[in-house]
């Protein structure tokens, strides 16, 4: 397997562009349970350019991964990855960069929403800390605006492995 550098500036660069619309290649499943980790998927896609074709992928709107779209699902891809793809580790909230995914999880047990980071100021504090997503699309919103009891942030490694 060859590596690749997973490109920052085009996940925030896919971010900023569809946030507040859909890109018509995709499928939006808001009103089925709800948008937010297909477009961090597709904004993660526009970094690395490369689907792992049996873990994570889209193709259509009925031929997708769990990964594609489920947020913890998407979670345990990145974590887990060992093969072609994007990889991510859990890292504490000062260790996050911009093309970063956040996580939340407003009952404290289940994760829920998926955010890409699409600035920042001071990465210690969640207000100086902006993302965008979809299903409430919002986009350079500070992550101290939401209501939550559990956040986890999610690293995107800086190589992606390629066939």
């Amino acid at each position: 397997m060859k590596e690749k550098q997973y490109d920052r500036q085009k996940c925030v660069d896919y971010a900023k562009q569809w946030a507040l619309s859909r890109n018509p290649k995709y499928y939006d499943y808001e009103k089925i349970g709800g948008d937010c980790t297909n477009f961090a998927s597709q904004c993660i896609y526009a970094g690395c350019g490369v689907m792992n074709s049996k873990l994570w992928y889209y193709w259509n709107a009925n031929n997708k991964s769990p990964s594609w779209t489920g947020v913890e699902f998407l979670h345990d891809f990145l974590v887990n990855n060992k093969s072609i793809g994007p990889r991510g580790i859990e890292v504490p909230q000062n260790q996050i960069q911009v093309g970063d995914l956040i996580q939340l999880s407003q009952n404290g047990q289940r994760f829920s929403h998926s955010l890409i980071v699409v600035g920042m100021n001071n990465v210690n504090y969640l207000s100086d800390i902006f993302i965008a997503t979809h299903s409430y699309d919002v986009l350079g919103r500070a992550v101290a605006t939401y209501d939550f009891q559990k956040i986890r942030f999610v690293h995107v490694m800086d190589t992606v492995r390629i066939e």
